[in-house]
């Protein structure tokens, strides 16, 4: 592994201060997820007290997690991120594994989904018509990798203005869910029962942590801005533990917002669960309202996921010929245009494939999942490599707790991987498939290194 830049064009700069940083962090974290999944959770607990330590749970993990990742990307600053712990510690092999998938599913899969998450409710506000919802993602990826392309500036003042936006809506939920909503009318026995219940319904804690932690999912992409973060020895690890207690709060007193406005069982039975209370506190408008507000989370989860999705097709770059376009860095908009370019490629064609197959966000999470919690899983062992193969390596955050923290981090992951696979067997193939058409790229890339190097012989 090429652990050094060696792009020709230059290297990122650090230019995002702790604000910076943790508005990133934050707008990675919130997404459209918390306007639904509660209700997941609500059903598959089947109790508020479980519930809302659900919740609690997430961050207190998340705050695990972040812990370790601080270590890792202030021994390793990188914008490979990932990329570059897992090439470290388990060769360049696993690394482009993970890359790949980076780049044709995790990411770019998520921009299209919340590109297309946005259509769907920009629409009720404005429609194009029967296609209405793929012409707004389409733009959406269209002009935020433009915004991107221009520079980290621009991505990053873009992104601070929507995470502002996003935490104001969710502020918006919690007053009228605690303070405005009237007394939920006790729902009877009858009204519960027609039409079944959801799939979910008493699901379980393991069901229940799924959802939760997809919602919370995306701290761990700050890695990949340690390289651009100003004093990171000091503000990576504040930005997170800022980042994850501000979310925290969010989601707790949001899920309590919607608990009290609608009634646990009403909310645990809703397909749109903000949509029904803020339709409850002030009529069809508050439906408008709604939709407004999960499209600016939208374009949060979408601009987040394209400043640091980019940087990780970047990484792949500079240690794969194949890839070597990626790794060009423009050092006048301090950001990979190249990479930039090629991520909104790809995400526009999932949009489109989107609107051919009628494809969905829940598919995509379902697929992805098993292959999002195996890596996430690797890394932290990948923690417990690096201390034993490199213990001279500087690290100025040191996991508090060693071994201990690490260790519950690992068997948390390990339980979710299972968790995402008994719940979601059909879709994990799918992401298996991805992985293996990864490793058939891997191969032809070995051959041509191998085929150059006998012809330079």
């Amino acid at each position: 592994m090429n652990h050094e830049n060696p792009s020709r064009t230059g290297r990122p700069a650090q230019v995002l201060g702790l604000g910076d940083a943790t508005a990133i962090i934050v707008g990675l974290i919130i997404g459209a997820g918390i306007f639904g999944t509660p209700s997941i959770v609500a059903g598959a607990v089947e109790s508020p007290g479980l519930m809302i330590a659900a919740w609690i749970a997430g961050g207190v993990f998340s705050v695990i997690g972040a812990l370790c990742y601080a270590e890792l990307a202030t021994a390793y600053p990188s914008a490979g991120g990932e990329y570059d712990f897992l090439g470290r510690a388990f060769g360049r092999h696993l690394a482009f594994l993970y890359g790949w998938a980076r780049m044709t599913v995790i990411v770019a899969g998520s921009i299209a989904v919340f590109a297309y998450l946005f259509g769907d409710y920009v629409s009720r506000v404005y429609s194009f018509g029967a296609h209405s919802s793929a012409i707004w993602a389409g733009l959406v990826v269209v002009v935020l990798t433009a915004i991107n392309t221009l520079g980290i500036k621009e991505g990053k003042l873009t992104q601070n203005f929507f995470t502002f936006l996003e935490c104001g809506g969710l502020a918006l939920i919690v007053v009228a869910g605690l303070l405005l909503a009237p007394d939920p009318v006790p729902a009877s026995p009858a009204a519960a029962a027609p039409g079944g219940s959801p799939w979910y319904m008493g699901a379980g804690i393991g069901s229940a942590m799924v959802f939760v932690l997809f919602t919370y999912g995306g701290w761990n992409d700050a890695a990949y801005i340690s390289a651009e973060v100003r004093n990171r020895e000091r503000n990576m690890l504040r930005a997170l533990l800022f980042a994850i207690g501000t979310v925290t709060v969010l989601y707790v007193f949001v899920n309590l917002a919607y608990m009290k406005g609608l009634g646990y069982g009403a909310m645990a039975r809703s397909d749109a669960v903000a949509a029904d209370l803020l339709k409850r506190v002030w009529g069809p408008g508050g439906e408008k309202l709604i939709s407004v507000m999960i499209a600016i989370s939208a374009l949060t989860s979408v601009n987040g996921s394209m400043i640091v999705g980019a940087r990780s097709n970047y990484a792949l770059g500079r240690d794969w010929p194949l890839f070597r376009r990626l790794a060009r860095w423009d050092e006048a908009s301090g950001t990979p245009r190249t990479a930039m370019l090629v991520q909104g490629a790809i995400a526009f064609a999932l949009v489109i494939f989107g609107a051919i197959q009628n494809a969905g966000f829940k598919g995509l999470v379902e697929y992805s999942l098993p292959v999002f919690w195996g890596f996430f899983l690797l890394v932290g062992v990948a923690l417990f490599v690096l201390r034993a193969r490199e213990p001279g390596v500087p690290r100025p955050f040191r996991v508090p707790g060693y071994p201990v923290v690490p260790a519950l981090f690992i068997a948390v992951c390990a339980y979710l991987l299972y968790a995402s696979l008994a719940y979601h067997r059909a879709h994990a193939l799918v992401g298996v498939a991805v992985l293996a058409v990864g490793a058939v790229v891997l191969l032809f890339g070995n051959r041509g290194r191998a085929a150059a190097g006998r012809k330079a012989g």
